[in-house]
């Protein structure tokens, strides 16, 4: 562990947690595409320690946001509980158990335990200001890697900023990170994990984000949408897809941008790698060599 972390979480945990850490603690790094966190081992419990800072604030990552909105998901226990915010650390209960596996995923009875959460998720009176994606879109393009913009990324940005953001069909809470290793079959049942992106948006977003994130088929598409319905969720699935085709642009070009945002902060090729197709899909530009 780099010594000035150890040396910021270690005197948290002894300042807040002093039991904790007189028991002896274990500080395990936790891998992950944007955030440096750590799992604490200690004879009391397992705990997460996420960090915050200027590049997670640059990404979208708000630890004090995440926070709130986590303890006001409480009720609905579908989400980690806090433990402690502390600036620059939020420190959450570890959820023990077993991630969705890919092939399991796609099940059936996943993608209507899936539609459930989402619906129960959804129905939450949303708290905070809504995500407004053009600001977010302008603070990354402030951080790019100037060197990989082009005439057609340029026009590309200029047409949708814009363009008016489709008006929310319901506007809601939204996890914004579905996939199969932050859903957690746990002893208390089933959790989300990861709510860093999670925010007060409209529910076709995150229906946006789901499907393109994980590869959904139109076939799968359509039947979640059912499943959601069928447990409470927004029951005009054809006005709910034509409002998920509206956001998709948006939503793709969000996620090129972290990508390129990330390759500026970090310097790892795999981020300029999984940008590429979405470059050649909005752009049409081929692979700069």
């Amino acid at each position: 562990m780099p010594s000035k972390i150890n040396a910021s979480l270690e005197a948290l945990v002894k300042k807040h947690l002093p039991a904790d850490y007189s028991a002896g603690c274990r500080f395990i790094p936790v891998a992950g595409l944007s955030s440096e966190s750590w799992r604490i081992d200690s004879p009391q419990r397992r705990s997460l320690a996420r960090l915050g800072s200027r590049d997670k604030r640059l990404l979208g990552i708000d630890r004090q946001r995440e926070q709130r909105l986590l303890r006001h998901l409480s009720a609905v226990a579908l989400a980690p509980s806090v433990l402690l915010w502390a600036r620059p650390w939020l420190l959450l209960d570890w959820v023990a158990g077993e991630t969705q596996s890919p092939a399991l995923f796609f099940s059936q009875h996943a993608q209507q335990q899936l539609a459930s959460m989402l619906a129960t998720l959804h129905g939450v009176q949303p708290i905070g200001n809504a995500l407004d994606i053009k600001r977010r879109l302008q603070a990354y393009w402030q951080a790019v890697d100037v060197r990989r913009l082009t005439p057609a990324w340029l026009r590309w940005h200029q047409r949708l900023i814009k363009r008016p953001q489709p008006q929310p069909l319901k506007l809601a809470i939204a996890h914004m990170d579905i996939h199969p290793d932050n859903w957690v079959t746990s002893p208390q049942g089933e959790r989300l994990i990861d709510w860093e992106y999670a925010a007060a948006t409209d529910i076709a977003l995150e229906f946006a984000a789901l499907f393109r994130g994980n590869a959904y088929a139109p076939r799968q598409q359509r039947q979640l949408l059912q499943y959601y319905a069928l447990c409470g969720g927004y029951r005009d699935i054809p006005r709910l897809e034509q409002q998920i085709r509206r956001w998709q642009p948006w939503l793709d070009y969000l996620m090129l941008m972290w990508f390129e945002v990330r390759w500026q902060q970090t310097g790892e090729l795999r981020y300029v790698q999984w940008a590429q197709p979405l470059r050649e899909q909005l752009f049409g530009e081929v692979a700069r060599r």
